[in-house]
């Protein structure tokens, strides 16, 4: 049975002021550590094989728990699907784990993970499935989603901002195979190539905080800068929710503030179907901060309306706050654009240049994150 998760709240301190920028400020109450809390990450789907092996010697067992054999210390095999059933050389079964001895580590794929994995047939090839402690699974994201390099204020924000979104998706997807992915439509998680010094240390500084709006986790998405000002999460997607509202984004000076693609007509008509050689595109619809909503697209043969996203993917485009002109002398098309990502919750260069400037994590994580309270999961 799935142990339940509950928050405790912490003391609560008033709005303050630091030099012009209004943030929320939140200090820990006593309480005790957080227990385990185990993670189930998909690190393959729907794959033909999967390399599997151990740094240590491992145990083979099947979904019931019967244990079919061993792998050797730094043994490896290749897992298979096979009639509906999961196949490792000699072993079959509907559902095989690998479990390396004395906290070792297990291949999956192409690289090291902590945890065991579960090998389950599904849609007609495999899935491999990482249990993984929460925490250590944090080490890794920190590294894939900032860089164990960055200000450690940042990395605290971040990790309090990823173990919040991680147990929210663990809540509503106890019901399937799995709670998250590895890519970035859930969080990156490449495993222990991830972790540096800098992602473990922000971790277990923070050890099982998360953000909370009225006693629940939140929903904390974050993205990698905004171009200036973030998002209303109903201009992005379809539900409003308190403590998703747009702010004054800390990210000038990003790589990724400004930005610039530049198509010819040619290229671009191919990339947008259904009017024919394109002629312009304006903004029919934007979102309060400049974010294309829809575009109105005219072409030779006729003119679309086109969502901003669909374009953004189209065009390959790094977020949807963007402008399409035409050059007057070459006839090519240039597109302006400003930040990276869907410019909801946290901006990850924003949190850079806040810590940069000596603001903490906590104060970080309000200002992202409208009127919530800093809370420590405790299991039972």
């Amino acid at each position: 049975m799935t142990s339940g998760i509950f928050v405790t709240s912490l003391v609560f301190r008033p709005l303050k002021r630091y030099g012009g920028l209004s943030l929320l400020f939140w200090l820990l109450s006593v309480s005790p550590a957080a227990a385990s809390v185990l993670m189930r990450v998909a690190v393959e789907t729907g794959a033909s094989q999967v390399k599997v092996g151990s740094s240590t010697a491992a145990t083979v067992r099947d979904g019931s728990g019967r244990v079919l054999g061993q792998l050797s210390q730094m043994g490896g095999s290749v897992a298979q699907s096979a009639s509906g059933q999961v196949a490792i050389g000699e072993w079959k079964a509907s559902q095989i784990w690998v479990e390396p001895a004395e906290n070792g580590q297990v291949w999956i794929g192409d690289g090291w993970y902590r945890g065991r994995v579960l090998l389950v047939p599904r849609n007609g090839g495999l899935t491999a499935i990482n249990y993984v402690d929460l925490e250590q699974y944090l080490y890794s994201v920190l590294g894939a989603e900032m860089g164990g390099n960055w200000p450690q204020e940042a990395l605290k924000a971040q990790a309090v901002a990823a173990r919040t979104y991680a147990l929210y998706k663990r809540q509503n997807n106890s019901g399937e195979l799995f709670d998250l992915g590895d890519d970035q439509n859930s969080q990156v998680y490449p495993g222990v190539s991830g972790e540096s010094a800098g992602t473990q240390a922000a971790v277990n500084a923070t050890a099982g905080q998360v953000l909370t709006y009225n006693g629940q986790v939140i929903l904390a998405v974050f993205h990698s800068s905004s171009g200036g000002h973030t998002e209303n999460v109903e201009d992005v997607w379809d539900n409003p929710l308190p403590y998703l509202r747009g702010v004054p984004d800390f990210d000038r000076g990003s790589p990724v503030f400004e930005w610039t693609k530049t198509f010819s007509v040619s290229d671009l008509s191919n990339r947008i179907s259904g009017v024919g050689e394109v002629t312009s595109m304006t903004p029919e619809r934007t979102s309060a901060f400049g974010s294309v909503i829809t575009m109105k697209v005219v072409g030779s043969g006729g003119t679309r309306v086109v969502s901003g996203e669909d374009i953004a993917r189209a065009l390959g485009l790094r977020s949807t706050r963007f402008r399409v002109n035409r050059n007057g002398s070459s006839g090519n098309f240039v597109v302006n654009g400003r930040g990276f990502g869907h410019g909801v919750g946290l901006s990850q260069w924003g949190a850079y240049n806040l810590a940069n400037s000596g603001y903490n994590y906590q104060q970080i994580l309000a200002h992202y994150y409208r009127n919530t309270t800093l809370a420590r999961i405790q299991i039972q």
